[in-house]
């Protein structure tokens, strides 16, 4: 059961012990406070029991009580054993009977010494006075009144064993219940909340340590156990990140081994050729040409990777910059593809222009573009072997352009895919010797192009099939 569920229950619960307790310890004071003016009917009632043999007598033999001595006498024994003083009288008021050793009235007032009720009858603190009327049993008629005096605890005997027993019970047991609750209430604050944060503040700290490892578990399907599952999703997302800022760590590391040793490669290059000129080794000016060429070529590779890391680090601090302007996209593309068909056929493979560029109007950035469909031919080359084929095509569809960039090369890894457009990524592709071998940079051009392309409002996105090459595409919106 959740915590809200059981706290509305025993809410529930506390409050109906609260209502019996405090409506019986009200009855209770009321009746204590009218304790000198009992209840009227029910004393009436008990009075009428604890009379009624006198009463029946009365109505049997009211007639012999004038001159039968007998008579009288069984009277005066039962009300003697009633515990009850008795005066008879008729209708006039003539005394026919009086038990008390000290009557001596003969005749009594009616409309004052006959009442039928107690509130007024009561002549004293600890006793009572109730009339009863007496019926002929053959006629059906009044002959006269029996006067009775009793004790208050007679009268109100019955009436306070069951209106004060029953609710003084039931408070008792609404007052044991409630201190149950109470009990219960304790364990559930110590059990189900205060062990549950304790231990949690227990994680926290392993965390705060860098102890990720420790699995937060917590067996209920209760608010408390929500909040568990919540801390430990937000673990494992330090943990990921963890992971990430080492992983980037370790690719910065590598990232700076990468480029030492890419720009030391073609810099002793250039450094042999410089030399060589310097003393002399050139027998020409056509060999001399020659190495100038070579030299211009390995410039360009350092110029290349020193400009993709100054894009790198702009993209790190949010300022790449973007020059939005409105154009038409067949001229623009155009210039961008007129030197890259003669770029991939110098390399032995076959290069596939677009057959028609459509001409719409877009908003870009034709120096920017011209860094994205580079960088994507240059992987395609990386990725190609003499002989391969790479094709480039731009259609136009439904409110933008799509850009494609296809080779027939290796493909690219599936377990590498996830990662293709992280930075310092380095994929694997070609297998030498049963190993595949590291694809050549530093990690950061399709990196730089998703950025570039996202900041044009396009996306870039790829398809690859392990022997049956790669596809890049990317989209441009139209205006």
């Amino acid at each position: 059961m959740d915590l809200k569920s059981w706290t509305k229950r025993w809410i529930t619960a506390a409050v109906v012990c609260i209502v019996i307790i405090t409506a019986c310890g009200g009855y209770l004071l009321m009746d204590l406070m009218r304790s000198d003016k009992p209840g009227e009917n029910a004393a009436i009632n008990q009075a009428r029991l604890t009379v009624s043999d006198l009463m029946v007598y009365l109505e049997q033999n009211h007639e012999r009580l004038a001159g039968d001595n007998n008579a009288r006498e069984s009277l005066q024994n039962l009300a003697r054993q009633r515990g009850v003083s008795l005066l008879f009288a008729g209708l006039d008021g003539s005394v026919i009977f009086n038990s008390s050793p000290n009557g001596s009235l003969d005749r009594i007032n009616p409309k004052t010494a006959v009442h039928f009720d107690l509130s007024t009858a009561r002549t004293g603190s600890s006793t009572y006075k109730i009339a009863f009327p007496v019926v002929d049993q053959d006629s059906q008629t009044q002959v006269g009144n029996a006067i009775f005096e009793l004790q208050a605890e007679e009268a109100l005997l019955s009436k306070k064993v069951s209106l004060v027993i029953v609710p003084g019970v039931l408070m008792l047991l609404a007052f044991i219940g409630l201190s149950g609750l109470l009990l219960v209430l304790h364990r559930k604050i110590n059990h189900g909340m205060i062990a549950p944060v304790t231990r949690l503040k227990d994680y926290s700290a392993a965390i705060l340590k860098g102890d990720y490892g420790q699995k937060v578990e917590y067996g209920r399907a209760d608010e408390v156990g929500e909040m568990y599952a919540v801390f430990d999703q937000m673990r494992l997302e330090i943990m990921d990140l963890h992971r990430r800022r080492d992983e980037g760590e370790r690719a910065r590391k590598e990232l700076i081994t990468n480029i030492s040793h890419d720009l030391k490669t073609p810099l002793a290059t250039v450094k042999a050729y410089i030399e060589a000129i310097r003393d002399g080794v050139s027998p020409d000016m056509d060999t001399v040409r020659e190495y100038a060429i070579v030299m211009n070529s390995q410039s360009d590779k350092m110029a290349k990777l020193i400009d993709d890391l100054l894009l790198h680090a702009l993209r790190e601090l949010g300022q790449i910059s973007i020059h939005l302007t409105e154009q038409y996209s067949r001229p623009l593309f155009e210039e961008i593809l007129q030197p890259i068909g003669h770029l991939v056929e110098t390399r032995g493979i076959t290069y596939v222009g677009p057959l028609t560029i459509p001409d719409v109007l877009i908003l870009a950035d034709a120096h920017r573009m011209e860094q994205v469909i580079s960088n994507l031919v240059v992987n395609a080359l990386k990725a190609s072997s003499t002989g391969g084929r790479i094709s480039i095509s731009i259609e136009l569809e439904t409110g933008q352009l799509r850009i494609t960039v296809a080779d027939t090369g290796d493909g690219i890894l599936p377990q590498d895919m996830p990662f293709i457009f992280e930075r310092y990524f380095q994929g694997k592709s070609g297998e030498e010797g049963g190993h595949y071998r590291r694809t050549e940079g530093a990690g950061l051009g399709l990196s730089i192009c998703k950025t570039i392309v996202e900041a044009h409002g396009g996306i870039l996105s790829f398809r690859s099939n392990k022997g049956q090459g790669t596809e890049f595409h990317f989209t441009l919106p139209v205006d």
